[in-house]
């Protein structure tokens, strides 16, 4: 049996916005299985957002275990969860967060280049990556020079480049229409039918209806999962 890919167990986190307290997640339990496929849903101010900082180490936990690939990160430090993140973690943002100096490859190599990789390495797998979602003639233009479903392709380009036990997606179709999102819904469909481990927030029923598992939170715990035939 495989490792899971991130458990949290009864994760707690608060905020203050004055002298009022704002629970965030109170006593977040769950696992995401390796090659599982999870939409996050729920009302404004469930938590959703706070989730997913927690599971990409943008956030720590007040209180609460959570592990990605097997490995306790609570006790770790800021630059250890840095490398986390440039290890185990892949973002997929819904304001694409490209580099607008950069080309598409410089994009696409961006986390290789903080890995260390040698520059040729790098470029070959960016090279790879971009024919991988349909960018291959796009290599030296920049993001003003794209439409928003070709910045999406490369920040989803960018998400891999290291390989990520984890693929994290924050309303990934927010800013597109219609047709770019389902193209873009396809592309993140068939990355999970490849095996890596998708967890996305998203509002829209129709994108959520496309993962395997949905969970609907409601005031920082789960309401209920549900599961998609």
């Amino acid at each position: 049996m495989s490792t899971p890919a991130a458990q949290l167990e009864d994760i707690h986190k608060t905020y203050h916005m004055g002298d009022e307290p704002i629970r965030a997640l109170n006593g977040f339990t769950t696992t995401f299985e390796t090659g599982s496929f999870w939409a996050i849903m729920g009302p404004s101010g469930c938590g959703k957002s706070t989730l997913l900082n927690v599971l990409g180490c943008l956030d720590r936990p007040d209180a609460g275990r959570y592990r990605i690939n097997g490995r306790d990160i609570a006790a770790l430090t800021d630059d250890a969860l840095s490398e986390i993140r440039l290890k185990y973690l892949g973002f997929i943002f819904q304001s694409f967060n490209l580099i607008a100096q950069l080309t598409v490859a410089e994009n696409i190599e961006l986390p290789l280049f903080y890995l260390g990789w040698h520059p040729e390495r790098a470029r070959k797998r960016a090279t790879e990556l971009a024919a991988e979602v349909g960018l291959a003639e796009r290599l030296g233009h920049r993001p003003y020079q794209l439409s928003g479903g070709q910045q999406q392709r490369v920040a989803i380009a960018r998400a891999l480049a290291n390989d990520p036990v984890l693929l994290l997606a924050d309303e990934p179709t927010g800013n597109l229409d219609s047709a770019t999102g389902v193209e873009i819904m396809d592309m993140i469909s068939g990355l999970n039918q490849n095996g890596k481990t998708v967890i996305m927030v998203t509002h829209e029923p129709d994108i959520a209806a496309q993962a395997k598992h949905r969970l609907v939170m409601r005031d920082g715990r789960i309401e209920r999962v549900e599961a998609h035939a």
